[in-house]
């Protein structure tokens, strides 16, 4: 076979380089020298190389969930579950809310007349007539009650005059219902239900209005409860505050 002819170029480099080929060739010395200067360079190369790995981090914690678990089965969050939930949890806070110290009063009555004991007699808010004939040891023997109402609730300071004969002795000595101003943000639904107007349903709104809202800030807010409109808020604004 025919070689292929080399260029003239490349032969005179390749003469130039072969005549030149002694002074080029290291020797032992020079050879030792290129070995080391070889090593060290691959010796930092490997170096940087293990320096330049990038480092892994720890990932940061994912944030917790808020909301309901996500093993809760989807019946457990149904709208009637959360309404009768929110309707149990209003419930107990209504109820610690009427259990809370100093709520339950009590009242202080003179009685007279024809009974057993007659005196001054303490008995628990909301008693009537009859609870403080009872606690006077009763109507003296051949005795009556006379014209009282016997299922009136009684007031704070009042005197029953039992046996006594007319009308007078049927209603309390003070004619106003509620003879003293009323603090509406401690006031008992016992002591609302002496305001003009007001029956046990309406004491129990108001104070349903008032734990609901944090207290009463005036006494116009009266008006925001339900059952209570213009002419009963003219009858019982004077008789009470905040």
């Amino acid at each position: 076979m025919r070689s292929t002819p080399v260029p003239p170029s490349f032969e005179a480099l390749r003469t130039a380089v072969a005549a030149q080929a002694p002074m080029l060739a290291p020797g032992r010395p020079g050879l030792r020298l290129l070995l080391l200067i070889a090593l060290i360079a691959v010796m930092i190369g490997g170096v940087y190389a293990w320096r330049s790995q990038p480092e892994p981090e720890p990932l940061a914690p994912p944030p917790p969930v808020s909301g309901p678990s996500l093993l809760t089965p989807a019946s457990a969050l149904s709208p009637q579950s959360g309404s009768a939930q929110s309707g149990s949890l209003q419930s107990g806070s209504a109820q610690s809310g009427s259990s809370r110290p100093g709520t339950l009063i009590e009242v202080t009555i003179h009685v007279t007349g024809k009974v057993r004991r007659p005196g001054v007699i303490t008995l628990p808010a909301g008693s009537r007539i009859t609870d403080a004939v009872r606690a006077a040891g009763g109507v003296r023997k051949g005795a009556s009650t006379g014209p009282l109402n016997l299922a009136r609730k009684l007031v704070d300071g009042e005197q029953i005059i039992v046996g006594a004969a007319g009308p007078a002795a049927a209603a309390p000595p003070t004619a106003d219902p509620a003879p003293i101003v009323l603090d509406l943000n401690t006031a008992t639904p016992q002591q609302l239900e002496q305001l003009p107007g007001v029956g046990e349903v309406l004491a129990r709104r108001i104070v349903e209005y008032r734990d609901g809202h944090g207290g009463f800030r005036t006494v116009e807010q009266l008006r925001e409860v339900s059952g209570i409109g213009d002419r009963k808020y003219a009858e019982i604004r004077e008789k009470v505050h905040v």
